[in-house]
Protein backbone atom coordinates (compact mmCIF):
# COMPACT_ATOMS: atom_id res chain seq x y z
CA UNK A 1 0.00 0.00 0.00
CA UNK A 2 1.46 3.44 -0.81
CA UNK A 3 -0.13 6.68 -0.59
CA UNK A 4 -0.17 9.32 -3.87
CA UNK A 5 0.58 12.09 -1.64
CA UNK A 6 3.69 13.92 -2.57
CA UNK A 7 6.79 13.13 -0.19
CA UNK A 8 5.48 14.31 3.40
CA UNK A 9 8.10 15.07 6.48
CA UNK A 10 4.66 15.41 8.81
CA UNK A 11 4.72 11.10 9.73
CA UNK A 12 6.49 8.52 11.51
CA UNK A 13 7.50 5.25 10.69
CA UNK A 14 7.53 1.83 12.13
CA UNK A 15 9.57 -0.80 10.96
CA UNK A 16 9.97 -4.40 12.74
CA UNK A 17 11.55 -7.40 11.90
CA UNK A 18 9.22 -10.90 12.50
CA UNK A 19 10.55 -14.14 13.41
CA UNK A 20 8.95 -17.66 11.93
CA UNK A 21 10.72 -20.81 13.02
CA UNK A 22 10.01 -22.63 9.55
CA UNK A 23 9.94 -19.59 7.17
CA UNK A 24 12.67 -16.97 8.31
CA UNK A 25 12.64 -13.75 9.56
CA UNK A 26 9.77 -11.20 7.68
CA UNK A 27 10.71 -7.58 7.94
CA UNK A 28 7.71 -4.88 8.15
CA UNK A 29 7.96 -1.26 7.71
CA UNK A 30 4.60 0.67 8.65
CA UNK A 31 4.44 4.86 7.92
CA UNK A 32 1.79 6.83 9.79
CA UNK A 33 0.64 10.12 9.23
CA UNK A 34 0.49 11.96 13.01
CA UNK A 35 -3.48 11.13 13.23
CA UNK A 36 -2.23 7.35 13.32
CA UNK A 37 -3.82 6.58 9.86
CA UNK A 38 -1.17 4.57 6.83
CA UNK A 39 0.35 5.93 4.65
CA UNK A 40 2.63 3.02 3.19
CA UNK A 41 3.43 -0.34 4.13
CA UNK A 42 6.00 -2.45 3.15
CA UNK A 43 7.17 -5.98 3.96
CA UNK A 44 10.23 -8.12 2.80
CA UNK A 45 10.17 -11.80 1.44
CA UNK A 46 11.45 -14.01 4.36
CA UNK A 47 15.18 -14.36 5.13
CA UNK A 48 16.85 -17.08 5.98
CA UNK A 49 20.73 -17.10 6.93
CA UNK A 50 22.39 -20.32 5.53
CA UNK A 51 24.97 -22.25 7.67
CA UNK A 52 27.68 -20.50 5.99
CA UNK A 53 26.43 -17.23 7.28
CA UNK A 54 25.54 -18.10 10.63
CA UNK A 55 29.29 -19.10 11.29
CA UNK A 56 30.87 -16.73 9.05
CA UNK A 57 28.69 -13.29 10.62
CA UNK A 58 29.14 -14.90 14.43
CA UNK A 59 28.08 -12.30 17.16
CA UNK A 60 27.15 -9.89 14.43
CA UNK A 61 24.33 -11.94 11.77
CA UNK A 62 21.53 -10.77 13.56
CA UNK A 63 22.52 -6.69 13.23
CA UNK A 64 23.48 -7.89 9.50
CA UNK A 65 20.25 -9.24 8.73
CA UNK A 66 17.59 -7.00 10.62
CA UNK A 67 19.64 -3.50 9.64
CA UNK A 68 21.35 -3.87 6.89
CA UNK A 69 19.23 -6.43 4.48
CA UNK A 70 15.92 -6.15 6.06
CA UNK A 71 15.82 -2.60 7.31
CA UNK A 72 17.91 -0.83 4.42
CA UNK A 73 15.97 -3.06 1.77
CA UNK A 74 12.59 -1.67 3.87
CA UNK A 75 13.49 1.84 3.77
CA UNK A 76 14.47 2.44 0.21
CA UNK A 77 11.35 0.90 -0.91
CA UNK A 78 9.44 3.95 0.55
CA UNK A 79 8.56 7.16 -0.53
CA UNK A 80 7.62 9.33 1.99
CA UNK A 81 10.66 10.66 4.63
CA UNK A 82 9.37 10.38 8.21
CA UNK A 83 10.14 12.33 11.09
CA UNK A 84 11.93 9.48 13.04
CA UNK A 85 11.80 6.14 12.41
CA UNK A 86 11.14 4.09 15.63
CA UNK A 87 11.56 0.12 16.10
CA UNK A 88 11.06 -2.33 18.80
CA UNK A 89 14.17 -4.48 18.00
CA UNK A 90 17.38 -3.27 18.87
CA UNK A 91 19.48 -4.99 16.03
CA UNK A 92 17.00 -3.06 13.74
CA UNK A 93 18.93 0.56 14.64
CA UNK A 94 22.04 -0.70 12.73
CA UNK A 95 20.31 0.42 9.60
CA UNK A 96 20.69 4.15 10.53
CA UNK A 97 24.50 3.32 8.99
CA UNK A 98 22.48 3.42 5.89
CA UNK A 99 19.93 5.96 6.31
CA UNK A 100 19.82 9.99 6.78
CA UNK A 101 17.32 9.32 8.93
CA UNK A 102 17.14 9.51 12.83
CA UNK A 103 16.33 5.72 14.18
CA UNK A 104 15.71 5.11 17.82
CA UNK A 105 14.12 1.47 19.42
CA UNK A 106 11.29 1.89 21.68
CA UNK A 107 12.50 0.27 24.93
CA UNK A 108 10.76 -2.00 27.34
CA UNK A 109 9.47 -0.24 30.18
CA UNK A 110 10.77 -2.04 33.78
CA UNK A 111 7.41 -3.69 34.07
CA UNK A 112 8.07 -5.61 30.67
CA UNK A 113 11.75 -6.47 30.93
CA UNK A 114 11.92 -10.27 31.98
CA UNK A 115 14.07 -11.19 34.96
CA UNK A 116 16.19 -13.28 32.71
CA UNK A 117 18.43 -11.71 30.56
CA UNK A 118 20.70 -13.95 28.59
CA UNK A 119 19.35 -14.25 25.41
CA UNK A 120 20.05 -12.42 22.48
CA UNK A 121 19.67 -9.56 24.32
CA UNK A 122 22.66 -10.13 26.35
CA UNK A 123 24.80 -8.63 23.17
CA UNK A 124 23.28 -5.29 23.40
CA UNK A 125 24.75 -2.83 25.88
CA UNK A 126 23.43 0.75 27.08
CA UNK A 127 26.29 2.87 27.68
CA UNK A 128 25.04 4.35 30.96
CA UNK A 129 25.84 2.77 34.42
CA UNK A 130 27.90 -0.22 32.56
CA UNK A 131 31.20 -1.22 34.78
CA UNK A 132 32.31 -3.91 32.31
CA UNK A 133 33.37 -3.87 29.08
CA UNK A 134 30.99 -4.79 25.92
CA UNK A 135 30.41 -8.30 24.52
CA UNK A 136 32.58 -8.59 21.46
CA UNK A 137 30.44 -6.72 18.58
CA UNK A 138 27.75 -5.93 21.13
CA UNK A 139 25.59 -2.68 19.79
CA UNK A 140 26.20 0.22 22.12
CA UNK A 141 23.45 2.14 23.06
CA UNK A 142 22.78 5.56 24.03
CA UNK A 143 19.28 5.74 26.14
CA UNK A 144 17.59 8.68 26.63
CA UNK A 145 13.89 9.64 27.54
CA UNK A 146 11.14 11.64 25.55
CA UNK A 147 7.72 12.07 27.22
CA UNK A 148 6.79 8.93 29.50
CA UNK A 149 9.08 6.54 26.63
CA UNK A 150 12.68 5.36 27.37
CA UNK A 151 14.52 5.29 23.60
CA UNK A 152 17.21 4.03 22.47
CA UNK A 153 19.76 4.92 19.70
CA UNK A 154 23.04 3.46 18.07
CA UNK A 155 25.89 5.63 20.56
CA UNK A 156 27.97 6.43 16.83
CA UNK A 157 25.15 8.69 15.87
CA UNK A 158 24.48 10.12 19.37
CA UNK A 159 23.82 13.18 17.86
CA UNK A 160 20.32 11.77 16.94
CA UNK A 161 18.89 12.29 20.44
CA UNK A 162 18.61 15.96 19.93
CA UNK A 163 16.93 15.64 16.94
CA UNK A 164 14.64 12.93 17.92
CA UNK A 165 13.80 15.22 21.20
CA UNK A 166 12.67 18.36 18.80
CA UNK A 167 11.18 16.29 16.70
CA UNK A 168 8.62 14.00 18.71
CA UNK A 169 8.20 16.02 21.67
CA UNK A 170 5.21 17.70 20.53
CA UNK A 171 3.52 14.32 19.87
CA UNK A 172 4.52 12.44 22.55
CA UNK A 173 1.49 12.88 24.94
CA UNK A 174 -0.87 11.92 22.14
CA UNK A 175 0.52 8.93 20.45
CA UNK A 176 1.35 5.13 21.53
CA UNK A 177 4.56 4.13 20.07
CA UNK A 178 3.66 0.31 20.61
CA UNK A 179 0.98 0.28 19.42
CA UNK A 180 1.79 0.51 15.30
CA UNK A 181 3.76 -2.59 15.81
CA UNK A 182 1.24 -4.24 16.61
CA UNK A 183 -0.48 -3.68 13.45
CA UNK A 184 2.61 -4.59 11.44
CA UNK A 185 3.13 -8.10 13.11
CA UNK A 186 -0.89 -8.63 11.82
CA UNK A 187 -0.32 -7.52 8.60
CA UNK A 188 2.92 -9.53 7.78
CA UNK A 189 1.51 -12.48 9.20
CA UNK A 190 -1.52 -12.17 7.23
CA UNK A 191 0.70 -11.74 4.28
CA UNK A 192 2.72 -14.40 5.13
CA UNK A 193 -0.36 -16.93 5.29
CA UNK A 194 -1.74 -15.46 2.10
CA UNK A 195 1.71 -16.28 0.55
CA UNK A 196 1.56 -20.04 1.56
CA UNK A 197 -1.77 -20.54 0.58
CA UNK A 198 -1.29 -19.49 -3.08
CA UNK A 199 -1.53 -22.02 -5.57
Amino acid sequence: MTASSPQSSQCVGFLTVCEYESQGLFGGYLVLNTSGRPLEFHCTAPVKPNRAQEILYGATLQAYLHGEQIGQALLEKAKTAPLVVFTDAPAVLTVRNFTSLPVACVMPTAEEVPPDRSGPAGRLRRDEGCLSPPPPFALRLHTFQVGRERLSILQDHRGDAQTIQERWEPLAADFDLREPFGRIREAVDEARRSATRAP
